[in-house]
């Protein structure tokens, strides 16, 4: 992802600061569907798939993950979403037979998902 897009991404999804019931449940619809099968339900890379990439799923909620999606809305959450770190997602995913279908994200299911993410790791400290 270019460094303008990433810049622009980063300041659309700052914008937008209200969170609705809706948009926390979008956003936690799309993490179950999408991000728990490594990174579980407690967003602490307990999934079932956390332990057969390599490296192993990281725990979000370390401090060092938690100072970047706080200072950088959006930006981390998008970057490993729309450009994975190399094949390791998509390998992953294949090698131990699960699909998850391709998906149309939006500015706004960006924003959802961060904010989901955001309030779970903020709520367990």
């Amino acid at each position: 992802m270019s460094k303008k897009i990433t810049v622009l991404l980063s300041l659309v999804l700052a914008a937008q600061t209200s969170v609705s019931v809706a948009d926390n449940a979008n956003g936690k619809k799309l993490y179950l569907q999408r991000c728990a099968v490594c990174h579980g339900t407690d967003i602490r890379g307990t999934g079932p798939l956390a332990n057969k990439s390599n490296p192993a799923t990281p725990d979000l909620t370390l401090p060092g993950f938690r100072k970047r999606l706080d200072e950088y809305p959006g930006v981390i959450v998008s970057s490993v979403i729309l450009r994975p770190s190399g094949n390791l997602i998509p390998k992953t995913l294949r090698e131990n037979g699960v699909k998850i279908p391709p998906h149309a994200w939006s500015i706004n299911d960006l924003r959802d998902l961060h904010q989901y993410m955001s309030s779970v790791i903020f709520r367990k400290n």
